[in-house]
């Protein structure tokens, strides 16, 4: 069967796991939501908080809770909080990660990314990382679309493979900081990594097979799709 043929994905999210949470964007994106909350819905600042939690946790993303109900624009959206946060003061190359990456046998399995971000954030930090042309192509969150899917929605997961050209589950390799995102990709069947960062407690109950602390133990627990399990 041709899905058996098929050649693996290695989907790979950006945002916390591409770059360590210790740069902190988390927190400076979270600042620019709540204001956003704050100026557009007319709310106090814990109100905007406590709505964008909310958001969050339902929908896995917090624009797609203000999209839903409150119309917003998410186009707008994006231009005051992601593509408003000063990156190029925050990101650098990543020599180590690119050796990484590189040391994956593009024979064996292709390069993906997959973001909740729009397409404008996502390109500009694997740009910074430099790491941008080390991989196929790249799905995400389409802001400007009428409806919209983000990780964890199984149309998320399915928009992915398609725009991959992928049909198997098993043929699907994934890397992501989010539980729930690693939850429902490892149900799919996928083979997934859940990255915590290294202060990050452990979860009660692991969100799919393998847990991670660093993006370099991928050798280790996906020795199939590494050139060698030697680093140079």
């Amino acid at each position: 069967m041709a899905e058996q043929n098929e050649k693996p994905v290695f989907f790979f999210d950006i945002d916390n796991c591409l770059y360590p949470k210790s740069l902190k964007i988390h927190g400076m994106m979270a600042g620019l939501i709540d204001k956003f909350f704050e100026d557009h819905l007319s709310l106090s600042k814990e109100d905007a908080n406590e709505l964008h939690y909310r958001y969050y946790q339902e929908y896995g993303l917090a624009i797609e809770g203000l999209v839903r109900h409150h119309k917003v624009d998410a186009l707008e959206y994006n231009s005051k909080v992601d593509d408003a946060l000063p990156l190029e003061d925050v990101i650098k190359p990543n020599p180590e990660l690119r050796k990484l990456i590189q040391d994956i046998d593009t024979s064996k399995v292709r390069l993906w990314l997959f973001t909740n971000a729009y397409i404008t954030h996502g390109k500009r930090v694997v740009k910074l990382l430099q790491i941008d042309d080390l991989f196929e192509g790249i799905t995400y969150c389409d802001y400007g679309s009428d409806k919209f899917f983000c990780k964890p929605h199984a149309e998320m997961y399915e928009k992915v493979m398609d725009e991959a050209g992928i049909k198997s589950n098993q043929n699907c390799y994934f890397v992501d900081d989010s539980y729930i995102n690693c939850k429902a990709a490892h149900e799919r069947g996928w083979k997934v990594a859940h990255l915590l960062d290294p202060s990050d407690p452990a979860p009660p109950h692991q969100a799919s097979k393998y847990q991670i602390r660093s993006l370099m133990e991928l050798r280790d627990i996906f020795p199939e799709v590494f050139k060698s399990t030697q680093e140079a």
